[in-house]
């Protein structure tokens, strides 16, 4: 079973977001975390189609030709000199996916994929895919939580003009 949640809450889900749980939810039987264990490397592979379908660019395999890579700044003559890396990106909709696992939760992965994708430019929407279910514990529902706090909060200049959360 797919869940997702979409910040902040008083917006409408976009068009990308919308294709994106579609991805997700034609492969749910394959990924549902009450049924399998995966790797979020696994999870990736299955959903790769999909979002290419829809113009992600999306990470082929660790080695450097195969790996998505989005830049943070630029130095002298416009080089490039930091940039992160993205399990998926769809340029012309500023748009980064990330798909996690065991860790997401565990070691606050979740966390590091939000703060790079605020420093990314040309970002302004996130999708960070997590288990629903990791050791008996309700990983979505967490993540959800964390960031229901964060926007309910307003303390915060959030740079995303959109945050979509997948649970599978």
């Amino acid at each position: 079973m797919i869940n997702w949640m979409y910040f902040p809450k008083n917006q409408p889900l976009d068009k990308v977001s919308k294709q994106i749980i579609n991805v997700f939810e034609t492969i749910s039987s394959k990924i549902d975390s009450h049924h399998h264990q995966l790797k979020s490397d696994e999870v990736l592979a299955l959903v790769r189609p999909g979002l290419e379908d829809i113009g992600f660019s999306v990470e082929k395999s660790k080695k450097k030709e195969d790996i998505v890579t989005v830049p943070v700044l630029y130095g002298l003559n416009g080089k490039i000199e930091k940039s992160f890396e993205a399990d998926g990106f769809l340029p012309q909709a500023g748009y980064v996916i990330e798909i996690e696992a065991g860790r997401a939760v565990v070691n606050y992965q979740f966390l590091k994929d939000f703060f790079e994708a605020c420093t990314m430019v040309g970002v302004n929407k996130l999708c960070i895919a997590v288990r629903n279910i990791y050791k008996n514990s309700n990983d979505f529902e967490k993540v959800c939580l964390f960031f229901e706090s964060m926007y309910a909060s307003n303390r915060l200049n959030i740079p995303l003009s959109g945050l979509l959360l997948v649970g599978y």
